[in-house]
């Protein structure tokens, strides 16, 4: 199994930045790709973006503002945030997806609360 950690949610005001990381702890071996979440208040969750093999994909939402990096060494996933948005605020979960005896499983993060307001 794989656990996760995030860190670094806020407050922050509309035009700033934040930087969200995810520390993966246990069968990091076997992690495939690592991606970000987020749930808006009153929506569903939603996809943001994903890192695999050195290849991120972004939602439209946060292309050109939003960077996810990954560092294998530190089993750790980045997602730097700019320009924010009041529409930004949310709850951000990290996944990562990894492989055990064959079959493909998820984990999920416990969440980082952010919230852009003035």
């Amino acid at each position: 199994q794989v656990q996760l950690v995030e860190s670094g949610g806020g407050l922050v005001q509309p035009g700033g930045s934040l930087r969200l990381s995810c520390v993966a702890s246990g069968s990091t071996s076997n992690i495939g790709s690592m991606s970000w979440f987020r749930q808006r208040p009153g929506l569903e969750r939603e996809w943001v973006a994903v890192v695999r093999d050195n290849n991120a994909r972004y939602a439209d939402s946060v292309l050109g503002r939003f960077t996810i990096t990954r560092d294998n060494a530190q089993n750790t996933l980045h997602l730097q945030m700019r320009s924010l948005k009041p529409d930004d605020t949310a709850v951000y979960y990290c996944r990562v997806t990894y492989t055990t005896s064959g079959r493909e499983f998820h984990s999920w993060g416990q969440g980082t609360q952010v919230t852009v307001s003035s």
